[in-house]
């Protein structure tokens, strides 16, 4: 099965009809039902059941296309790399991150990318982790950056420093106090939780059961710079990632917290495809700032 095939058969099971997938191919609309009927008679079984002219994908079509959507996003990535690599005279980076690096130490490391080559043009958003992925591997961004990101078929990955989640509560707050905080000890005053569905929530509640104690939030939330903001306005106390506890200076006191629970900081980008000199630049930027902290937290 060629590759040709295999976007012939992908536009036919997106737009259901041989005619649209044919406008969006550039091809004739019997050239595109010959093509799939050759490919059905190769593989020896139906791809499609036609219902009232439309054309709805059996069930080994879905396979094939869920199985050979991953060679698309690489290949997406490449030619958006390619428009890149054709543009850049100065120096371009498309970045992605998630908050709690993409609102901290990431900014830090473009102030000075910057100012060292004025000519440097960026474009950068912050996103939640399954979207920054979603964009590198789709070629929207070069370089994404997380927090503990589980191993992904796809991408290639760079640690940037390795730290453990921290409790924060107000500076002048009793908890303050305590040179380590443990779940026993949070059970006097309001917790504020990241949502269960994300990992570091759920690793947070891991923490909990592992040290026998009850879990029970009074808030919760989806991002750790909300959790910070919060614990800063009074409203209770929360366990973060040290990222985000250390964006934008707040009066918050950080301490430690155990059970301990990794936050690890990570680049990723495209497996196979090689990193331009402007992308090594800035990840030798980070690998300095970070390296040059007790925790990898600051920078």
């Amino acid at each position: 099965m060629t590759l040709r095939q295999l976007e012939i058969l992908r536009a036919v099971i997106r737009h259901q009809t041989t005619m649209a997938a044919a406008r969006l191919l550039g091809m004739s609309q019997p050239a595109v039902s010959n093509a799939v009927k050759q490919l059905e008679g190769q593989l020896g079984f139906p791809l499609f059941e036609r219902v009232n002219n439309r054309l709805f994908p059996t069930e080994a079509a879905r396979v094939i296309h869920a199985e050979s959507e991953p060679l698309f996003a690489q290949h997406a990535a490449l030619e958006a790399r390619l428009r890149a690599l054709r543009q850049d005279k100065t120096g371009r980076l498309r970045l992605l991150s998630t908050p709690p690096l993409g609102h901290g130490v990431v900014l830090r490391a473009m102030r000075r990318m910057l100012a060292r080559q004025p000519g440097l043009r960026i474009t950068f958003d912050v996103r939640r982790l399954d979207e920054v992925v979603a964009g590198v591997e789709g070629g929207d961004a070069e370089l994404g950056f997380g927090l503990s990101l589980e191993e992904r078929p796809g991408l290639a990955t760079r640690p940037l420093a390795e730290a453990r989640m921290v409790c924060v509560c107000p500076a002048g707050h009793p908890l303050a106090r305590e040179s380590l905080v443990t779940p026993g000890l949070l059970r006097a005053w309001p917790l504020i939780a990241l949502d269960g569905g994300t990992r570091m929530g759920r690793a947070v509640r891991e923490a909990f059961l592992a040290a026998r104690e009850p879990f029970s939030a009074a808030v919760e939330v989806r991002y750790a710079d909300t959790a910070c903001a919060m614990a800063e306005a009074g409203v209770g106390v929360a366990v973060v990632d040290p990222f985000s506890a250390r964006n934008r200076h707040r009066p918050l006191a950080v301490l430690p917290f155990e059970p301990a629970i990794p936050a690890r900081a990570l680049a990723f980008w495209t497996a196979g495809l090689p990193l331009s000199q402007t992308a090594q630049g800035l990840l030798r930027e980070l690998h300095g700032m970070l390296g040059n902290t007790g925790d990898g937290a600051s920078g």
